[in-house]
């Protein structure tokens, strides 16, 4: 039984982010586009899936992996991001850089744009700090953390419903519902655990 919980888990994990990849790869859209251009919208398409693993992976909601390993691949995964978003951006830039200047200074004229920007800003700090949390201190990590991934999911989403692409539009809207779903999930039981850390060292200084 838990063997078969553990398979639809992750079944449904890498349905809801395949999907969405084989749709894109379909669209008639891409006939018109050139190669760097393509890769660089499945390098949006594939941040897109990673931001629903990483919460799944630092709460311990996927099976098979124990609390370490799980944080083990959250750093992983949270660089894979990172060359992701690199990968997205800088074959934006090549095939047209007036737009992405547009796009960096908040001048673009898409709605899209600053979304993009303010995530992919985010990502960049988030990997920054990683480097520096153990001087942060353990619970000044966690919120500066939260924080900024409330940026990224948020700016990601609204980023991603915004760009009329070769993402098909259902199963794109699932995704990031998943990714908002799963964000949201992980923040509120962080939240609850922290509280009830404090009320019990309140106790026992009492």
């Amino acid at each position: 039984m838990r063997l078969a919980k553990a398979t639809l888990i992750w079944a449904a994990l890498a349905t809801a982010i395949c999907v969405p990849i084989a749709f894109g790869a379909a669209s008639p859209l891409l006939a018109w586009r050139g190669p760097v251009y393509v890769l660089a919208g499945f390098a949006g398409i594939v941040a897109l899936g990673l931001a629903l693993v990483q919460p799944l992976l630092i709460a311990g909601y996927l099976p098979g992996l124990s609390a370490y390993r799980g944080r083990r691949v959250h750093h992983w995964i949270g660089g894979a991001l990172v060359v992701a978003v690199v990968v997205h951006v800088g074959g934006l830039w090549i095939t047209s850089p007036p737009d992405m200047i547009d796009a960096l200074l908040f001048a673009s004229p898409t709605p899209f744009s600053p979304f993009g920007v303010i995530a992919m800003w985010a990502i960049f700090a988030v990997a920054l700090l990683a480097a520096f949390r153990r001087r942060l201190g353990l619970r000044t990590w966690r919120m500066v953390h939260m924080s900024l991934a409330v940026i990224i999911v948020a700016g990601s989403v609204v980023h991603a419903m915004l760009v009329e692409g070769p993402m098909e539009t259902v199963s794109k809207a699932a995704l990031c519902a998943l990714v908002l779903a799963a964000a949201i999930k992980v923040m509120a039981d962080l939240v609850r655990r922290m509280r009830a850390t404090s009320r019990a060292e309140r106790l026992a200084r009492q």
